[in-house]
Order: C-alpha cells, then sequence, then structure tokens
C-alpha cells in the first residue's frame, strides 16, 4: 500500500516530507561528525552483495566503510564551501529526487468500470486502429553512378503496368509490404518516405519516385485501410494505464500549483509566464 495513499492535499504531503527532513538535519548536532549507523552498515553490504554476488569479507567490508566515511567527508566539505550552488547537475538530481517523492501522491487502485468505460468513450482518440498501407514497390540505389536514380524510378514507374517483370536494384528488405502503419513504414524507409506514402492514391498504376532513406522507389499503393475504433474490451488493461497516469499527472499538478502559492514569484519588468494572460 503506497506510503501516502491516505492523504489527499499534495502540499500536506510536502510540508511533512519538510519537516521530516528538517528533523532528520536537527539531529545532526555537530557538522564535524561522521555518524555511521546500522542501516548504512546494511545498505553498503547489500550494495555490495548485488553487484558482486556474494558476502563481502571482512577487510572487504572494513574498507566499505572508510570508503563511505570519506565521500560522506567530501560530501560535508562540499556542502561547507556551497559547491552545489550553480551547479545544474544537482539541481537537476534534486528536482529528480522531489519529483518521485510526489509519484506516489495518489493512489493507484483500478476504478469501476464505469470509469474506465467513460475514460475510454472521452478519450477514444487514443484508442484506434492507425490508417494501414499495403503496397509495392521498386527500389533504385542512390549510389549507382548512370542515369538519375529518380528519373530511372518515374520511367520505370510509367513502364511497370505493362511489364511487371521489370525490376530495379537488390534490396535489403521486403518488395512488398501488407497492412503497415505510417509508423512501421517510417521505421523502414523514412518519415518523408511514409508521409509521401500516405498521400497516393490506391491504384494499380506505378507511382512516383519516393525519396527514402535507401535511394528511390516506384511505388504501387494496391489498398488503405482507414483508421478503426477499438472497442473497450480490446483495450481495457490500456485504458486502466492511462486512467492511472492521468490521476498521477493531475495530482503533480495539483502538488506544483500549491507549492508555487507559497512562494513569492519575481520577473524582470515586462516578463510574463507562459500560463499567466
Amino acid at each position: 500500500m503506497p506510503l501516502f495513499r491516505g492523504f489527499k492535499d499534495p502540499l500536506w504531503v510536502f510540508l511533512l516530507f519538510g519537516g521530516l527532513l528538517f528533523g532528520i538535519a536537527a539531529t545532526q548536532d555537530d557538522p564535524r561528525i561522521i555518524r555511521v549507523t546500522e542501516g548504512d552498515v546494511q545498505r553498503i553490504v547489500e550494495q555490495w552483495q548485488q553487484q558482486m554476488r556474494r558476502d563481502p569479507t571482512a577487510a572487504e567490508r572494513a574498507s566499505l566503510i572508510n570508503q563511505f566515511i570519506r565521500d560522506q567527508a567530501y560530501y560535508q566539505e562540499a556542502l561547507a564551501l556551497k559547491l552545489d550552488a550553480g551547479d545544474t547537475i544537482v539541481k537537476r538530481r534534486l528536482i529528480q529526487k522531489l519529483s518521485f517523492l510526489t509519484k506516489d501522491l495518489v493512489g493507484t487502485e483500478t476504478p469501476d468500470e464505469a470509469t474506465l468505460r467513460a475514460f475510454h468513450a472521452k478519450h477514444q482518440d487514443n484508442y484506434r486502429t492507425p490508417e494501414q498501407f499495403s503496397f509495392s514497390h521498386i527500389y533504385f540505389s542512390a549510389d549507382r553512378p548512370a542515369e538519375s536514380p529518380a528519373q530511372r524510378a518515374e520511367v520505370l514507374a510509367a513502364k511497370a503496368v505493362e511489364d511487371p517483370s521489370l525490376d530495379g536494384d537488390p534490396f535489403m528488405l521486403q518488395r512488398k509490404y501488407a497492412r503497415r502503419s505510417t509508423r512501421e513504414i517510417g521505421d523502414l524507409f523514412g518519415r518523408a518516405f511514409a508521409k509521401n506514402l500516405a498521400e497516393l492514391p490506391v491504384q494499380e498504376d506505378w507511382q512516383g519516385p519516393l525519396r527514402s532513406a535507401f535511394g528511390w522507389h516506384a511505388v504501387q499503393l494496391v489498398n488503405r485501410e482507414p483508421a478503426s475504433p477499438l472497442a473497450f474490451d480490446q483495450v481495457r488493461e490500456k485504458v486502466i494505464v492511462d486512467w492511472k497516469q492521468e490521476q498521477r499527472k493531475r495530482a503533480n499538478d495539483a502538488y506544483l500549483e500549491n507549492l508555487l502559492a507559497t512562494y513569492s514569484i519575481q520577473l524582470p519588468a515586462g516578463v510574463q509566464r507562459t500560463d499567466q494572460p
């Protein structure tokens, strides 16, 4: 069960964490003391076991503890010298750690069926089969020094209807593709090829030439299947995942809004925040 499931106000959770961290810091009465706890030793040993797949020897255990003490000394000295100030990497890491703490601000129980079905209906554009294309192509390498591959592909596109035995250059992939989405086609041939292919009419005649990541192609687009909605039962598990993700986003947005409300934000004259009128 998530630690903060019972807390509805994200700001309250933030203040609780701040209080705990402040309390822990307050117990460090002398910054020149490096206190190694049993918990520290256990974590050090467990990390060793995970990496080495065995228990450390007594000498290795002592060496690990000494390294931990040296690291703590460097860390405390770096903080005392304010070496963390203005460090973008340190700043991003702290932001990341706080974002991890806020990810569990909302429970992850699966909602009732009515809630899921309403979510599916509201976001139906996210639950559709993509438009799919079936086509053949004849490839011409851009590396051949003869006439332009684009010109050859254009000529071949005109002749291929009369002589389907015409062939181009050897090609490492398939000659024919059935029911492929623009994303799949783009992964194979490049985005520009997929975009241009999607704009062609379905017909028996060969068309082109189209440029791909490999060269030029004469293309015969034989079928186009439009996108179609998927029934709730077909995507129920994905709907659950998406619903939970939206709830987390809402909680994080509320947390950030409440957090910013505790600050006075000062901007240069004439500069406005993007979410301000």
